[in-house]
């Protein structure tokens, strides 16, 4: 089968295109799923540059990839019964063996909506899962102001639209050019540099709540000091998913996926919001998965506007 696949850690020169990778069979429990469409994440390449070993091990030879969306291909034992899926059924979730492929096993998948694109649901999983568990790990609720940094991120437009949708006021910071976007998700926007810290509080008079760090670049003073300073409940209400400082200034690094239940139930709420219109998933590329490479130093630059999604 079509796949891409590499041997060892370093950039995005040692991502192979194969194309006679071997098309890997169902588990007890598992799903093999005929990929659509793969979602292309900051942790694709952070893994191949073997930084989040802690988190995701790697056993070569290794694909890339956490999220798909595609079709049921085969089920392993028990599968049938434990999900409820039949082989054809449209489906997006979370890969076991790697989502750059033509095939891919999982074991946490669920029904894509009929208007749901491929697109939109291969790019949601992770994004959906990560907005959501920092939420709820910081606590932010109804009436409250959250500053949000990298608003307009894939993770942060999501995390940015379900905090809008519960009540909470939030300001975001972003490059320039995608301030218009956050006002049309109802978010404030603030641009990027120094001076952040007067920005935000400029647009937020009533005062900072929580943070949710989703861009790094060293926000972590800067939130800090926007909470009030150095005390441990402030703290309590930061959360970062891409400050790898973050023990130094004791603040909380999430970056491991919910329980499975959780995360079910928000991915299948998220997908209906996505399919009705109600959440907007942004894509900015889609490219053919013999474009891996350039895919992964896209998403590494950091301009890319929106998900990019490969297709096999």
């Amino acid at each position: 089968m079509e796949a891409i696949v590499y041997e060892e850690f370093g950039g995005s020169e040692v991502l192979r295109h194969v194309t006679d990778a071997a098309v890997p069979e169902p588990g007890p429990g598992e799903v093999r799923v005929e990929v659509v469409a793969a979602g292309v994440n900051p942790v694709d390449w952070k893994r191949r540059y073997g930084w989040v070993e802690e988190f995701y091990p790697t056993t070569f030879p290794a694909v890339p990839g956490l999220e798909f969306a595609g079709r049921v291909d085969a089920l392993g034992a028990g599968a049938a019964e434990a999900t409820g899926l039949a082989v054809g059924d449209e489906v997006f979730g979370w890969t076991k063996t790697g989502a750059y492929a033509r095939y891919a096993l999982a074991d946490l998948v669920l029904p894509k909506p009929a208007g749901l694109s491929w697109e939109a649901a291969a790019s949601l999983p992770v994004a959906g899962e990560t907005a959501r568990r920092v939420l709820d790990l910081i606590g932010v609720r109804a009436g409250e102001t959250l500053f949000l940094h990298g608003a307009a991120g894939v993770v942060g437009s999501v995390a940015a639209q379900l905090a809008v949708a519960d009540g909470i006021t939030v300001v975001g910071s972003a490059s320039e050019g995608n301030h218009a976007y956050l006002r049309e998700l109802g978010v404030l926007p603030v641009a990027y540099g120094d001076g952040l810290a007067e920005r935000v509080r400029a647009a937020a008079p009533q005062g900072v709540d929580a943070v949710f760090d989703a861009a790094g670049h060293g926000v972590l003073p800067v939130a800090i000091g926007l909470l009030g300073g150095e005390g441990r409940a402030a703290k309590e209400r930061i959360v970062t998913i891409a400050s790898p400082d973050a023990a130094e200034h004791g603040i909380a690094f999430s970056g491991l996926m919910a329980d499975r239940e959780s995360v079910r139930s928000w991915l299948t709420a998220q997908a209906r919001a996505a399919a009705g219109g109600a959440l907007r998933v942004r894509l900015a590329e889609t490219l053919p998965l013999k474009e891996a490479a350039r895919a992964q130093d896209l998403s590494e630059s950091g301009h890319a506007r929106g998900k990019l999604v490969l297709v096999p």
